[in-house]
């Protein structure tokens, strides 16, 4: 038998409710159950003087890489509470008519709201808390920063990160050849020489599409930003979702973005239509309509589908920058590069092997006897 939530409630009358104005101060309510954690409650009181209108004025910003040790508050500043959770630290601050609100968490992420008196002031204090605050990610010429994205509780969100990215030169040879002179092509473009919205990688799992597009996330981040789409049904089935990761940030016009899905059969094959709703108009909007024309974006996504399953309006020409199946390397090619491990060549049949499959012939594992069913390393090469 569970407990009845208990609820509490916060209220402060307002001092001067005659009319509207800076002057005017509200009657404010704030409601708490026991559910809430101390930094929800500190979320609650940061917005305390701004709701009643005594801080009028609010600024607040977020910022990634962020140094350990900023304080992300002025040096005059004087704390009222501090939280600690498994992945978040929160403190609440105060000033000279002034209250700050800094939200941190352990991936380097911050954010920082400051309500004031005076627009002034409220952008003085913003400004005073956040320098230096943060620093250039470290230069990994093995990495790549890749975004991603996910409709989070309070909407659409976005967390960046570094990942493992071969140089495609060193991964050239995981692919068959003319798999690898058409991811060649692609590899070598630049922002001048897109002539489509969509890249399409299908084909068996275990062949090497999502480690493709880690190498083209590298060869592109001169010009281009990366981001990957975790849930790519909601991103099309949400406008406003749709929008904001289409169209994107200001300071971010001028760079290309790459927007990856990864495994959307439901959305492209040919009853899509009719099992998606609006998510695939969505998609060729985005590609090549009228919400494709607000900003430089392009779209990879990878299937498992054979291409002739795929809805026609997908593989139109001219709206694919390029189409690629990547298949299996032929046996002559998986037998070379199996040549220096201690992998036996006889486990390779006439019809060659994916890349998983020589991945785990080169750890030792046997080839399954169902050329259907994946081997254990599939899941690093889908």
């Amino acid at each position: 038998m569970t407990t009845p939530q208990e609820i509490l409630h916060l209220v402060e009358p307002g001092e001067n409710v005659t009319g509207p104005g800076p002057d005017s101060t509200l009657p404010v309510v704030f409601n708490l159950t026991d559910r809430n954690s101390p930094a929800d409650v500190m979320d609650v009181l940061s917005l305390r003087p701004f709701a009643s209108g005594e801080q009028p004025w609010s600024r607040s910003t977020r910022l990634e890489h962020v140094r350990a040790d900023a304080p992300l508050r002025p040096g005059d500043a004087r704390l009222v509470r501090v939280a600690h959770e498994k992945t978040k630290q929160s403190l609440l601050a105060e000033g000279d008519g002034w209250t700050l609100l800094a939200n941190r968490w352990t991936n380097g992420m911050a954010y920082v709201a400051v309500s004031a008196v005076t627009e002034e002031l409220a952008e003085t204090v913003l400004e005073a808390s956040v320098k230096d605050a943060t620093e250039p990610p470290e230069v990994d010429e093995s990495s790549v920063q890749m975004g991603f994205w996910h409709m989070g509780t309070h909407g659409p969100t976005r967390s960046e990160r570094a990942i493992a990215a071969d140089a495609w030169e060193d991964i050239r040879g995981n692919y068959t050849a003319p798999v690898a002179e058409a991811l060649d092509e692609v590899m070598r473009l630049g922002r001048d020489d897109v002539s489509g919205r969509l890249l399409l990688l299908h084909g068996p799992p275990g062949t090497g599409k999502t480690t493709a597009l880690r190498a083209l996330a590298r060869a592109w981040d001169g010009w281009c930003q990366s981001d990957c789409v975790l849930d790519p049904e909601a991103l099309f089935g949400t406008p406003s979702y749709l929008l904001e990761v289409a169209v994107g940030d200001d300071e971010d016009e001028g760079r290309w973005r790459l927007l990856i899905l990864e495994d959307c059969d439901e959305l492209i094959r040919g009853e899509a239509k009719q099992s998606t709703g609006q998510g695939l108009s969505r998609l060729l909007n985005l590609t090549d309509g009228m919400l494709g024309q607000g900003r430089d974006v392009l779209v990879a996504i990878t299937t498992n589908e054979d291409l002739a399953m795929l809805h026609p309006a997908v593989v139109r020409p001219g709206r694919c920058l390029a189409q690629i199946e990547v298949g299996p390397l032929s046996r002559a090619e998986a037998v070379s590069w199996l040549d220096g491990t201690d992998a036996a060549p006889g486990e390779i049949g006439d019809g060659g092997a994916t890349l998983a499959e020589l991945a785990a012939l080169r750890k030792g594992e046997r080839r399954p006897e169902n050329p259907d069913t994946p081997s254990a390393a599939t899941g690093f090469y889908l």
